[in-house]
Protein backbone atom coordinates (compact mmCIF):
# COMPACT_ATOMS: atom_id res chain seq x y z
CA UNK A 1 0.00 0.00 0.00
CA UNK A 2 0.99 3.81 -0.49
CA UNK A 3 2.58 5.49 1.80
CA UNK A 4 1.20 9.43 2.42
CA UNK A 5 4.13 11.66 2.78
CA UNK A 6 4.21 15.49 3.48
CA UNK A 7 7.65 16.09 2.27
CA UNK A 8 8.96 18.72 0.16
CA UNK A 9 7.23 18.78 -3.22
CA UNK A 10 9.03 18.69 -6.44
CA UNK A 11 6.79 20.98 -7.97
CA UNK A 12 5.42 24.45 -6.69
CA UNK A 13 2.15 25.19 -5.64
CA UNK A 14 2.27 27.94 -8.54
CA UNK A 15 3.37 25.26 -11.13
CA UNK A 16 1.11 23.21 -10.10
CA UNK A 17 -2.27 25.97 -10.15
CA UNK A 18 -0.20 27.05 -13.30
CA UNK A 19 -1.21 23.06 -14.65
CA UNK A 20 -4.83 22.82 -13.56
CA UNK A 21 -5.76 26.33 -15.02
CA UNK A 22 -4.46 25.37 -18.43
CA UNK A 23 -5.50 21.78 -18.53
CA UNK A 24 -8.90 23.64 -17.75
CA UNK A 25 -8.70 25.95 -20.69
CA UNK A 26 -7.47 22.84 -23.17
CA UNK A 27 -10.51 20.65 -21.80
CA UNK A 28 -13.14 23.68 -22.16
CA UNK A 29 -13.80 23.99 -18.29
CA UNK A 30 -12.20 27.02 -17.79
CA UNK A 31 -15.82 29.20 -18.33
CA UNK A 32 -17.34 26.77 -15.76
CA UNK A 33 -14.84 26.47 -13.17
CA UNK A 34 -14.19 30.55 -12.77
CA UNK A 35 -18.61 30.41 -12.52
CA UNK A 36 -18.74 28.11 -10.06
CA UNK A 37 -15.09 27.89 -8.83
CA UNK A 38 -13.11 24.77 -8.18
CA UNK A 39 -15.32 23.42 -5.11
CA UNK A 40 -18.86 23.05 -7.19
CA UNK A 41 -17.41 21.21 -10.37
CA UNK A 42 -18.78 18.00 -10.66
CA UNK A 43 -16.04 15.37 -9.70
CA UNK A 44 -15.96 13.73 -13.72
CA UNK A 45 -14.46 16.77 -15.14
CA UNK A 46 -12.28 17.37 -12.52
CA UNK A 47 -11.15 13.72 -12.68
CA UNK A 48 -10.41 14.83 -15.98
CA UNK A 49 -8.21 17.87 -15.47
CA UNK A 50 -6.38 15.53 -12.43
CA UNK A 51 -5.52 12.68 -15.01
CA UNK A 52 -3.71 15.28 -17.68
CA UNK A 53 -2.18 17.05 -14.96
CA UNK A 54 -0.50 13.68 -13.46
CA UNK A 55 0.91 12.57 -17.03
CA UNK A 56 1.97 16.11 -17.07
CA UNK A 57 3.57 16.36 -13.77
CA UNK A 58 5.35 13.25 -13.96
CA UNK A 59 6.85 14.20 -17.60
CA UNK A 60 7.32 17.74 -15.78
CA UNK A 61 9.52 15.91 -12.97
CA UNK A 62 11.54 13.53 -15.25
CA UNK A 63 12.66 15.92 -17.55
CA UNK A 64 13.67 17.94 -14.01
CA UNK A 65 15.53 15.19 -12.61
CA UNK A 66 17.53 14.07 -15.65
CA UNK A 67 18.50 17.67 -15.74
CA UNK A 68 19.37 17.78 -12.44
CA UNK A 69 21.58 14.44 -12.95
CA UNK A 70 23.27 15.89 -15.92
CA UNK A 71 24.19 18.88 -13.92
CA UNK A 72 25.62 16.11 -11.21
CA UNK A 73 27.44 14.25 -13.40
CA UNK A 74 31.31 14.62 -13.59
CA UNK A 75 31.91 16.06 -16.94
CA UNK A 76 34.52 13.79 -19.07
Amino acid sequence: MAKWTNGPSVLSNTVRDRFKYEVASELGLLDEIEQKGWADMPTRQLGRIGGKIGGNMVKVMIRMAEESMAEQSPKQ
